[in-house]
């Protein structure tokens, strides 16, 4: 008895092609998936910040663990014994924000004050009503100093390296975790800069302050 031959026309051939692409796709996809995700470039917050200042009690009786960032003083801004509050991710997988405009925000998964790797922390540019605690931070310079003071009131000195401006949707998060100098504890501050984007209160860019530790 004589077999027949079956032959695959090509449109037969075409279809299974996709098929095999799709099924290459999907397996693509779902290894992607397991890999863990870095945090998002942009920061956001769920609510709009608040814009009412803090009391001079309410920072003065601020407390912290003996070994987290507690203020923040930047002299050559004007800025000083300003609140670090603790900050983590969103549903989303991005770093929140400080929820007013006069605090800033230490990432929880950065470094501590003077320990080995980068220290992150972010503030507010501003409000619709009013400057936030980094407007000015674009104007630090090279050399000046950057002093974080921990839970434990111990003093901790940076010095400024470099500033450097991302696209608001492209923020290299794994540069802006990481110390500038390799051998040395790193601060790195952030804040949003450049225009705010038609139609939101989104800003098209962020500027990143690099430092390193020297006491």
């Amino acid at each position: 008895m004589r077999h027949k031959k079956f032959k695959i026309k090509g449109p037969e051939i075409a279809v299974i092609l996709i098929l095999i692409g799709l099924i290459g796709l999907i397996y693509s996809y779902a290894i992607y998936s397991s890999y863990p995700k870095p945090p998002n470039g942009a920061l956001t917050s769920s609510n709009a910040p608040s814009s009412i200042k803090p009391s001079q009690n309410a920072i003065s009786t601020y407390s912290v663990p003996a070994s987290d960032p507690k203020y923040i003083i930047i002299p050559a801004l004007k800025i000083f014994d300003t609140r670090i509050v603790k900050l983590g991710l969103t549903t989303t997988g991005q770093i929140a924000s400080p929820d007013n405009i006069y605090d800033t925000g230490w990432y929880q998964n950065s470094a501590l004050p003077g320990q080995k790797g980068a220290m992150f922390i972010y503030g507010h540019v501003s409000s619709w009503t009013a400057d936030g605690i980094f407007y000015n931070l674009k104007k630090l310079l090279p050399g000046n100093k950057v002093l974080i003071i921990s839970g434990d009131n111990k003093v901790y000195t940076y010095q400024v390296v470099s500033t450097k401006i991302y696209p608001y949707n492209n923020v290299n998060m794994q540069q802006v975790l990481s110390p500038i100098v390799s051998n040395a504890p790193g601060l790195n501050l952030m804040t949003c800069t450049g225009q705010v984007i038609s139609n939101t209160s989104e800003f098209n860019q962020r500027v990143v302050v690099f430092t390193k530790l020297i006491t």
